[in-house]
């Protein structure tokens, strides 16, 4: 059995995950704590589980906090309706995200990513889980992007490019474009590298969107959505650009 954690605040968020867990009958419950204090506390106190869900805001603080102070053999699959921990939580032990509210393939999907990291039957310590987690590079699969003062999921292959202007990244979809919390730093480290590409300080590209390539006088790429800036590759990005295109 897999003994799993939940850190959840808000009790019909904790109740609905705990029905959707006991739907894998190898998943054993073993404890539902509501805050930093209490996980804290409760972590010193036993047996640390193999799998921990955990809400980012909790009513006492961000549970990064908790893992900050103790240190955990378990994996972590972190629960939040905002876009902008998740790069932090990439960084703790973390193999996924799910955005609320959580859909049941979002967490099979989840689970058995868990279970593919290491066999059930074999536990690791904390530098051996980060090992784990860095050979499978962790990749944004979603964003939450503000509309006034409503909030709207965007999957990432939807998003024909991103782009920095005013100190602000955009992202471009069929329909319009959206403001994000990132940076595009940020970006380039979590994007799936088959389908995005930077091609210059502005501008992250998807590939499944480009419309035409000029080669002359520099390279500058169409998109079929894109914003009225042109989009030009950077010189010292070309080769690795025409790379990407091929692999």
């Amino acid at each position: 059995m897999i003994k799993t954690v939940i850190i959840e605040d808000e009790k019909p968020a904790a109740r609905k995950l705990e029905r959707m867990l006991s739907l894998f009958p190898d998943l054993q419950l073993v404890a539902n704590l509501e805050s930093v204090e209490e996980a804290v506390s409760w972590f010193a106190e036993n047996e640390h589980p193999q799998l921990i869900f955990s809400d980012i805001v909790l009513g006492d603080g961000l549970s990064f906090d908790i893992f900050e102070k103790i240190s955990t053999k378990a994996f972590i699959i972190y629960t939040t309706a905002f876009d902008q921990y998740t790069l932090k939580a990439f960084k703790l032990n973390s193999i996924d995200y799910l955005l609320k509210p959580i859909m049941e393939e979002d967490l099979a999907g989840a689970i058995e990513k868990f279970k593919s990291f290491i066999p059930s039957d074999k536990s690791v310590n904390s530098q051996e889980i980060k090992q784990l987690i860095k050979k499978e590079k962790t990749t944004l699969s979603r964003i939450l992007v503000k509309i006034g003062y409503n909030l709207k999921i965007v999957q990432t292959p939807e998003i024909s490019c991103f782009f920095s202007e005013n100190k602000i990244v955009y992202l471009q979809t069929q329909d319009r474009v959206y403001p994000s919390e990132f940076t595009l730093d940020e970006l380039t480290d979590v994007l799936d590298d088959k389908k995005f590409f930077r091609v210059n300080r502005q501008f992250i590209i998807n590939s499944d969107f480009i419309k035409n390539i000029h080669t002359s006088p520099n390279y500058k790429v169409e998109l079929n959505f894109q914003p009225k800036e042109e989009i030009t590759v950077s010189r010292e990005r070309v080769k690795d650009f025409k790379d990407w295109l091929v692999n």
